[in-house]
């Protein structure tokens, strides 16, 4: 622990007057002399004035040397072995060659620290020398586990120097200085260099440390590097995705980039390099035209040689959604309830609203010369909006809109609506005298799409109570409070209602709002029905007398909350918000990183939206790249109707989640995510050595910045060890001998002898 005993001497007084004594008695002895020296200035012989000068500046020193008394001290002193740290970079990226086919960079460092051993061993005698790893956690390191690459999955110089720095506690711990071998491949606080702040940090730390660089910077490469993206994006509006390209050694080379969403091609760019370490910044733009989670990657094509090929591609997840819901309102007449529905959907800012009405037929107009001629309240343009443009729509809406004359029919597109709802559109139609009753055209394809059927029986006039049926009380479609109780008082306030349209309700379909007496085939009739057909979703309402719910009050003093919440609601379960499907998805985490397993959490509900307690559920991981399953779980849900399944970990590439659900043998949906397994990790998606880093961190630490190979251990600065007193110290009076106190008279009486002779009294 310490570097050897020596032993010292050391002049010191050991009067054993106070030292303010010892002051006032010197200055005395220096005025006595001052006042001898004046006295002489009147003699006239230089050679007389000189030597009595010489006796009386030696006759003071004396007097003083007694009144001192002057001695040696014999002290016992060692030094202390304060430390030095080698440091070895342990993360993976030391995994990399050295050079293109040659040895990895940590295989170069564990030969580096073989020739540095007799330097190390020599250092010994004063230091104490400790070999640590980092990853960035400080450990000791064998030789042996340096040959072999580490496992760390971060390069982070600023936290393994701070984790040393907290070991120098002082005394036999202090640190003397360090040596830090690494790539400097740091991807953490320095990845965009060292900044003011860190070059402030690592002035403080109080020691050296000098860095010596493993890896040779002239690597070819190809990395895809900083891919910039906001997690989510909406349909129907452009994407901006930004990449750093970067690309060494491959000078003259033209590098295609290419953008592709699970399998399918979205763009191309095509990268001129001009230098040997260049970095180019390329951009896509792209329209997502559906919703959902998606993966894309991002992909450059691999030369020969490359150090790593695995960071030529990057993948990531985006979930697509709607930033305005596309609204097609057809009305059939104007009415209250068309002008409330029109107006809650303009003023809503998140609904993108095209409307049309018809004001007359050609009933209404006899003198009207073309028969044929549209009677809305512009052309009603059919084909385009039923045929060309309908898939634009996220939900169709018909307002007391059925008829039958060949002008302002659908009959010719009703297969188009079908297709449409099946493909994943939404329909909403609400009743009147035009809906669903005697006035109403038969469209025997459309109505395959609807929750219900014609009845047969002409339209209730009477006034009823609308009543909640519990399926209603669950679904989130008529949650217009927070609480179940609310909710039902809610509903039962409502003022009553004028009118009815009988139908008969579909088989699968689930009745929200009923009739409190009528009968259809012994069930209540239903006001409000709706159900999933194919991928879409319809919704029949059989009164035209929802705008009566603007009115209602609330014991809060607010004011139309009831309406505007229950078509909100409607909207949202149309188009699929996630919020309010019965059986939802989502990967856990949507981008894994490589080697960690896949995770997926699943909920699951009922028809009526409760929760699907001990529902069977089945999860599938798609490969999107093999176009087949690679893995699946089947799992029971708990009580909240939440599963969680886990998968081993997959090779890189884009992969979908598909789930499905069972409770008492009936399917509960069908959802699906995507999830994005990452090539490399930020540790290994760049093999460069920043050779200025290293240089950077040996400066502001004033250290040195050296490159392997090197024949041996560098000369690298150290703070010295500090000398410590130990054991006891022995005293030699100087004053005490005879031949001062001779030497002392000597001089008194030769200048006493002088002056007498000099003529002086």
């Amino acid at each position: 622990m310490n570097g050897g005993a020596t032993t010292t001497w050391r002049l010191v007084s050991l009067s054993p007057l106070p030292a303010w004594a010892l002051g006032l008695l010197t200055v005395l002895v220096l005025a006595g002399v001052v006042l001898a020296v004046l006295g002489l200035r009147r003699e006239p012989s230089k050679l007389r004035r000189r030597l009595l000068l010489a006796l009386r500046l030696l006759a003071g020193a004396m007097a003083l040397f007694f009144v001192l008394e002057p001695g040696l001290r014999q002290l016992a002193q060692v030094r202390v072995k304060n430390r030095v740290a080698v440091l070895v970079d342990r993360s993976a990226s030391m995994g990399f060659p050295v050079r293109a086919d040659g040895q990895t960079r940590a295989a170069a460092a564990a030969e580096a620290l073989d020739r540095f051993a007799p330097g190390l061993d020599a250092l010994r005698d004063r230091y104490q020398v400790e070999v640590l790893g980092f990853s960035p956690e400080l450990a000791p390191v064998s030789a042996e586990a340096l040959r072999t690459p580490g496992t760390g999955s971060r390069t982070d110089l600023m936290a393994a120097l701070r984790a040393l720095k907290a070991t120098d506690t002082g005394g036999s711990r202090k640190l003397a200085g360090a040596v830090l071998l690494s790539d400097g491949a740091d991807n953490a606080e320095l990845q965009s260099g060292l900044q003011p702040r860190q070059q402030d940090e690592l002035g403080a730390l109080g020691f050296p440390v000098s860095t010596v660089r493993v890896g040779e910077p002239a690597l070819i490469d190809l990395a895809v590097e900083n891919v910039k993206v906001d997690d989510f994006a909406f349909v129907r509006n452009a994407v901006s995705v930004e990449l750093e390209l970067h690309a060494r050694g491959l000078r003259g080379r033209d590098v295609p980039v290419v953008l592709q969403r699970e399998g399918l091609t979205i763009g191309t760019r095509t990268v001129h390099v001009d230098q040997n370490d260049q970095r180019t910044q390329v951009s896509f733009t792209f329209t997502p035209d559906q919703t959902g989670r998606f993966v894309y990657t991002v992909g450059a094509p691999v030369f020969p040689g490359e150090a790593v090929v695995e960071n030529n591609s990057r993948s990531f997840v985006l979930k697509v959604i709607r930033d305005r819901v596309r609204v097609l309102l057809v009305v059939g007449r104007p009415s209250w309830d068309e002008r409330f529905l029109r107006g809650l959907l303009r003023q809503d800012p998140n609904v993108d609203l095209v409307s049309f009405y018809i004001l007359r037929t050609s009933s209404d107009d006899t003198q009207t010369r073309n028969p044929e001629r549209e009677l809305s309240l512009i052309p009603f343009p059919m084909e385009e909006i039923f045929d060309t443009k309908l898939h634009t729509f996220d939900v169709v809406v018909f307002q007391n809109f059925g008829y039958a004359e060949p002008a302002l029919s659908i009959a010719s597109y009703e297969r188009n609506l079908e297709q449409y709802v099946s493909g994943g559109g939404a329909l909403l139609v609400i009743g009147g005298d035009h809906a669903f009753g005697e006035g109403r055209a038969a469209y025997p394809v459309l109505d395959r799409a609807l929750p219900v059927d014609p009845s047969g029986t002409p339209a209730v006039a009477e006034p009823f109570k609308i009543k909640l049926t519990p399926e209603g009380l669950r679904n989130p479609v008529m949650r217009v409070q927070t609480a179940e109780s609310g909710t039902q008082t809610s509903w039962d306030e409502l003022p009553p209602a004028s009118g009815l349209n009988v139908v008969r309700v579909k088989q699968g379909a689930t009745v929200l709002l009923a009739h409190p007496t009528l009968k259809v085939d012994g069930q209540p009739a239903p006001v409000l029905a709706l159900w999933d057909h194919g991928r879409g979703r319809a919704m029949a309402m059989m009164t035209d007398d929802s705008w009566t719910w603007a009115f209602t009050a609330r014991r809060t003093g607010e004011q139309n909350r009831h309406y505007d919440r229950f078509w909100t609601n409607a909207l949202r379960w149309l188009v699929r918000d996630p919020d309010l499907t019965s059986l939802q998805i989502s990967a856990d985490p949507p981008t894994v990183e490589p080697g960690h397993p896949v995770g997926a959490v699943v909920t699951a509900r009922q028809p009526d939206y409760q929760a699907a307690a001990s529902a069977e559920v089945r999860v599938d991981l798609f490969s999107l790249a093999e176009r087949k399953v690679l893995q699946s779980r089947v799992v029971s849900a708990g009580p909240d109707g939440v599963a969680r399944v886990t998968f081993d970990p997959v090779p890189p590439g884009a992969y979908k989640l598909r789930a499905t659900a069972k409770l008492n043998g009936k399917e509960l949906g069908v959802a699906d995510d995507a999830v994005a397994v990452r090539s490399v990790g930020p540790e290994m998606a760049d093999a460069s050595v920043r050779t200025e880093l290293l240089a950077d961190v040996a400066r502001a630490t004033g250290g040195r910045a050296y490159e392997l190979p090197m024949g041996g251990f560098p000369d690298a600065p150290l703070l010295d060890p500090p000398l410590i007193e130990v054991g006891r110290s022995k005293d030699a009076p100087l004053w005490d001998r005879w031949g001062w106190l001779v030497a002392l008279a000597v001089l008194l009486g030769a200048e006493w002898f002088l002056r007498r002779r000099f003529g002086y009294i």
